[in-house]
């Protein structure tokens, strides 16, 4: 049995594709792995079999090592529902909600339960992948740490840092890890990986032998640019930032980008569709008038991104294309926004009250403390369908005895309006199976080219695998996790 932790320089440096990629290539290998964070932080969640939620890069991560996600793979997850306050998720379960001002008290406090899922993933497997969150430099965040250095040091997990060369200082960035923390923590660290590299890496060989110098750490690797990555559900909304460029021919889908987005992966497949192209509409920019469906996307604070929609005047842009006939599809926050009314009397997601809906269902949703996680199939818009359920609330209403899907053992759910343009439902996932979507945008004039979603993804991450296979010292990170390096 072994482990091994990746940490980064900084955020979005490409440790969760990286994890994804040694989970796989371990796994191809014939060994057991298991993926673990011991904390994140994000809106993009997956329900797992055991009836808990994590973090979608761990339940990607799963995937990877070709087994069923665990709330143990990331015992705590934050999940930010307004600028300082995030719910918090402890193996699965909503344990409350946590300001800013007291996080770092309550954080120290978990890492019992930190250390006891990882030892029991560990317990079960050949290899234990750790990933880190932000970076082990923010040394202001060293006080009680539970994702990076204190993490690593309690259970004793060797660290290979993780830098990103296409953002640019990435020399700095890790010989500078090395100046600012601790001594005992810079003994956790046994090496680098440089990330992310385009072009020819004998180019950087005089860079990649100075961080050596400088570090004292060896490197294990630079890993090139994984263009199969572009492939795998992302879990960062920073993704959304970088948009696409427009292109002509297609049918155009347009989803909003909202401040408290979540389970935005939803729209990945359509990816896939090349009769399809898929518009995240940033914050100052007007839904386009061509678009054929706009997507409300999920939301940890409905009333909140509700609110957001109005301001930006993206509800005008809405009821607009549906006066024109365009289709419309909400997707649990997004479901909910639909509706003639959004109601919080016990003040969930904040001060009590009710806020008016788009009212382009004849639905209403009332907010409750209890939150729905469940693994769901059946069958939605005449086609089959496999997903989840991640909600706080129950929607009601007239439009719901014409339900978007039958799920099996449960019953109707969602609801579609009289004219059958709008659509809203709680099920996640639900464009990933190639009927469902091929339903939908036959609605909207395309064709769907009944690609597998799930297929494609497990294709890319054995892809990324191969690419670690020739570009990093598997065997010596092996070595590393098992103690004998």
């Amino acid at each position: 049995m072994g482990a091994l932790m990746l940490q980064g320089t900084g955020s979005d440096v490409g440790k969760s594709v990286l994890v994804a990629g040694l989970c796989r290539a371990f796994a191809n290998r014939g060994l057991a792995v298991r993926p673990f964070k011991p904390q994140n932080m994000s809106n993009n969640a997956a329900v797992t079999a055991d009836g808990g939620e994590i973090g979608r890069a761990q339940a990607l991560q799963a995937i990877a090592c070709r087994v069923e996600p665990h709330s143990d793979m990331n015992p705590v997850l934050l999940k930010p529902q307004a600028d300082r306050t995030s719910q918090l998720i402890v193996q699965g379960r909503v344990r409350g909600t946590l300001g800013s001002g007291n996080f770092r008290e309550a954080r120290g406090s978990l890492i019992a339960e930190v250390l006891a899922s990882y030892r029991r993933l560990r317990a079960e497997c050949d290899l234990v992948v750790v990933e880190g969150a932000g970076s082990p430099a923010e040394i202001n965040l060293r006080a009680g740490d539970i994702a990076n250095m204190g993490f690593a040091r309690a259970a004793g997990v060797p660290v290979v840092l993780v830098g990103d060369i296409d953002r640019g200082g990435v020399i700095a960035a890790i010989v500078g890890t090395r100046a600012v923390i601790e001594p005992e923590d810079a003994a956790m660290i046994r090496g680098f990986l440089i990330n992310k590299f385009r072009g020819d890496p004998a180019l950087f060989e005089d860079g990649y032998r100075a961080i050596e110098e400088r570090s004292g750490w060896p490197g294990f690797g630079v890993v090139p640019w994984l263009a199969a990555a572009v492939r795998l559900p992302s879990e960062d909304a920073v993704v959304l930032e970088r948009g696409a460029p427009r292109g002509g021919g297609r049918r155009l889908v347009a989803c909003p980008i909202l401040p408290r987005i979540a389970n935005f992966d939803d729209l990945d497949p359509l990816k896939l569709e090349p009769g399809v192209e898929l518009a995240m509409v940033p914050p100052g920019t007007p839904i386009p008038g061509d678009a054929a469906l706009i997507v409300l996307p999920g939301s940890k604070a409905t009333i909140a991104d509700l609110a957001f929609l109005r301001a930006q005047g993206w509800d005008i842009d809405i009821h607009a294309h549906h006066r024109r006939g365009g289709a419309v599809l909400g997707l649990c926050g997004g479901y909910q926004m639909l509706g003639r009314s959004v109601a919080d009397p016990l003040g969930i997601e904040g001060p009590p009250g009710q806020v008016e809906g788009l009212g382009l269902l004849d639905v209403a949703t009332r907010l409750a403390p209890g939150k729905m996680l469940r693994q769901v199939a059946g069958v939605a818009l005449g086609a089959p369908v496999h997903g989840y359920e991640m909600h706080m609330g129950e929607t009601t209403g007239p439009d719901t005895a014409r339900p978007f899907a039958l799920l099996d053992g449960i019953g109707p759910e969602g609801a579609i309006s009289r004219n059958g343009s709008v659509m809203g439902s709680y099920l996640h996932g639900l464009l990933a199976a190639p009927e469902a979507r091929g339903t939908l945008l036959a609605r909207i004039g395309v064709a769907g080219s009944g690609r597998d979603h799930a297929a494609d993804v497990d294709a890319a991450l054995d892809q990324i695998a191969a690419e670690l296979e020739c570009h990093v010292d598997i065997d010596r990170l092996l070595q590393l996790a098992r103690g004998t390096s």
